[in-house]
């Protein structure tokens, strides 16, 4: 079976012009099919500042009012990911930018949860797995914007972190899929303010130790949740790590692999 890296790029990184560009030539230089599923870093809400817009975020996930959809479509399925697009174009490396409306690529929901009203916040349904493997098998690197759609004419803002998951779940029948997670840390870490405390390997019940024990990072949970349904539903390998260190995040050498037992 052919190998598919499925990438989340971090915040961090879409933030900072140098390491956006280290972070590309390294994928770039995959030599398998890849995806690449971004979110918007910094952008949107220095954007939304400018403009007046006041932002409120619950639990770390943005609250999606009409105005800042707006503003969420257009910085994330605009300007950052065509300009990801370019640069890699100029690493020759033939990429498409999309978002989950094109194509009917990823089809949401707007995400109900008793007593907190997300706005125009997307929770997935479906992946259109075989327009995804028509796109990769046509030779195309998919760069993918965190905007999905109900199919309904509405647009929703969805979590990065999850379309990552669900797109290498739904791909994982037809690719032997790594799922890789880059943030600004080198992986799970015991000690959040010590980067000496990577664990290497997290299996599930050490996680489920570690959450219940309140020594997992709370903003890391939903990450490690999203890694944990990935191995469970079929992903081959799930690697949390560093952004920087891409290329040894793909050979194992860094980073937190997560167990699949």
């Amino acid at each position: 079976m052919e190998s598919l890296y499925v990438i989340k790029i971090g915040g961090n990184i879409i933030d900072d012009e140098l390491l956006l560009a280290a972070f590309l030539k390294k994928f770039a230089a995959i030599r398998s099919k890849k995806i690449l599923v971004h979110g918007g870093g910094k952008l949107a809400t220095r954007l939304a500042e400018k403009l007046g817009i006041p932002q409120q975020m619950i639990d770390g996930r943005r609250i999606t009012d009409a105005e800042t959809l707006k503003i969420v479509t257009m910085v994330y399925a605009g300007y950052i990911n065509k300009h990801i697009v370019a640069r890699l174009q100029s690493l020759q490396c033939n990429a498409a930018g999309i978002c989950g409306a094109d194509g009917n690529s990823i089809l949401s929901h707007k995400r109900e949860k008793a007593g907190i009203d997300y706005g125009f916040a997307g929770d997935i349904d479906r992946v259109n797995s075989n327009w995804f493997k028509q796109l990769l098998e046509n030779g195309l690197a998919l760069v993918v914007a965190p905007i999905t759609h109900d199919g309904k004419n509405q647009l929703l803002n969805t979590n990065a972190d999850t379309i990552a998951q669900e797109i290498a779940k739904a791909l994982s029948a037809a690719f032997e899929v790594s799922l890789i997670y880059s943030f600004e840390k080198p992986g799970v870490l015991l000690d959040v303010e010590n980067e000496n405390s990577l664990i290497d390997v997290l299996h599930a019940g050490y996680y489920k130790e570690l959450k219940e024990s309140n020594k997992i990072f709370a903003g890391m949970i939903p990450k490690l949740d999203n890694a944990f349904a990935a191995v469970s539903q079929g992903v081959k390998k799930v690697v949390i790590g560093k952004g920087e260190e891409l290329d040894q995040l793909i050979t194992g050498n860094s980073g937190t692999t997560i167990g699949h037992a």
